[in-house]
């Protein structure tokens, strides 16, 4: 393919979501009344709507969703998690999910390419740092889009990053280069993981600043339009109150591993309501059949109606997998983020709702070809990319890593793998 790249220095418009000079930190966010699912859709059910009008054409042509992005944060999905006191929607995080489910059934690229800019504004309501907490959230809250920049090739959990803030003439500065960074075109602000002095650490980076250049070079054949490339940073100037604290990958339990990873559930459990969605619009319009057939429509054909009837039963058997492991995380984020055996738990329903949405999503959507024959593959349709999506997401993370590690959790008692990265094994698991 061909590769695209953007300097956002040039293109990014930076006055939205800057955060803002002085707000007044609120004890712990001030609970209020969370937003009701009403409301919520009243809100986000044309948005999506319109997106999903759309979504056919961006695949085949290979239109980045920069529009629909846009749709989405003036609509203020991206605050859905803020709380009211920094003028977000103060939303549930089962309404959250519920609503990136439906947002992937739109369109699969949107929620993934939005994975790291929630789990960020997770961080923010737990961070102990109530005026840096405020800061940002009150610009999420504007508007303000967090991209992610972590992942190098070769570099393993115990292993130094290349990216780096070092100390030159003029401050300090970010030079390196990232892969995988996921939605980072649509974001105003970049979370990035680098080295300093041998620590890792995370900054935050604006889109705009001179020396951040982003690639549209992913080249999979799922989830084309997350702008999975690479971003360059060249002499980046970083003042101080960016730098954040310990990066990604860092040892010890987090809620974050098992957050990032719901959320590609989500998109998986959206791709299968729209595969079953899709299947059932194109056979209720067709009238051409088998010669063999059982029924002269092919929606009257029992065995056409089976496969549909399974089609959506996994949708649904997605959805409720996904919700519970939310449930589960929400006592984690709610009371006890800090409690090792709570994040245990969110761990591991995570990681169980893994092998079970992969399976139900992944079946469904090679399985739907069965009601149509050649035609259906017809490239005009696109439905060949609800496979190629979902088997994109399964890919993260593999399920056979998990369902190992689950098993050694209940058997043996062994701890969950939290830090998910590839690269070179520990010396200590090599027998070194």
């Amino acid at each position: 393919m061909t590769s695209v790249h953007r300097n956002l220095h040039v293109e990014a418009t930076p006055a939205r979501g800057r955060p803002a000079a002085q707000i007044t930190p609120t004890a712990r966010h001030a609970a209020s009344a969370p937003v009701s699912d009403d409301e919520l859709e009243k809100r986000f059910a044309p948005v999506f709507a319109t997106i999903a009008a759309g979504a056919v054409n961006r695949e085949r042509n290979r239109v980045l969703p920069f529009e629909e992005i846009g749709l989405l944060k003036e609509a203020g999905f991206g605050a859905l998690r803020v709380p009211v006191a920094f003028g977000g929607l103060g939303a549930t995080l089962r309404q959250t999910f519920d609503l990136l489910i439906s947002l992937a059934a739109a369109d699969s690229n949107l929620p993934q390419a939005l994975r790291v800019h929630f789990n960020v504004v997770e961080d923010l309501r737990l961070k102990k740092d109530e005026a840096v907490s405020a800061q940002w959230l009150k610009a999420i809250a504007e508007g303000a889009i967090i991209g992610g920049a972590a992942t190098e090739p070769g570099v393993g959990a115990v292993d130094r990053y290349r990216t780096a803030v070092t100390s030159g003439p003029t401050g300090l500065q970010l030079n390196g280069v990232k892969y995988y960074t996921t939605g980072t075109l649509y974001a105003d602000h970049l979370i990035v993981a680098a080295d300093q002095e041998g620590k890792r650490i995370s900054l935050l980076v604006d889109t705009h600043q001179p020396g951040v250049t982003v690639h549209d070079d992913w080249d999979g054949f799922g989830q084309r339009l997350t702008a999975s490339g690479t971003a360059e940073f060249n002499d980046v100037t970083v003042t101080r109150d960016r730098i954040l604290g310990p990066g990604y990958g860092t040892e010890g339990r987090t809620f974050g591993t098992a957050h990032v990873q719901l959320i590609l559930l989500a998109t998986l459990a959206g791709i299968g309501r729209r595969a079953a969605a899709d299947a059932a619009d194109w056979i209720r319009a067709r009238t051409r059949t088998f010669t063999h057939a059982v029924a002269e429509l092919p929606r009257n054909d029992p065995l056409v109606q089976q496969v549909v009837g399974k089609l959506f039963a996994a949708a649904f058997g997605a959805r409720a997998a996904v919700l519970a492991a939310v449930d589960e995380l929400a006592r984690t984020l709610d009371v006890r983020h800090d409690v090792p055996q709570q994040l245990d738990a969110s761990e591991l329903a995570a990681a169980q709702a893994q092998a079970v949405v992969i399976n139900l999503v992944l079946e469904a959507t090679a399985e739907l070809f069965e009601v149509g024959g050649a035609s259906l593959t017809s490239d005009k349709l696109a439905i060949d990319r609800h496979w190629r999506n979902a088997r994109t997401i399964a890919s993260h993370n593999p399920a056979i890593f998990k369902l190992r590690a689950i098993g050694a959790h209940e058997l043996n008692g062994e701890g969950l793998p939290y830090a998910w990265s590839a690269g070179v094994r520990p010396a200590k698991q090599n027998g070194g």
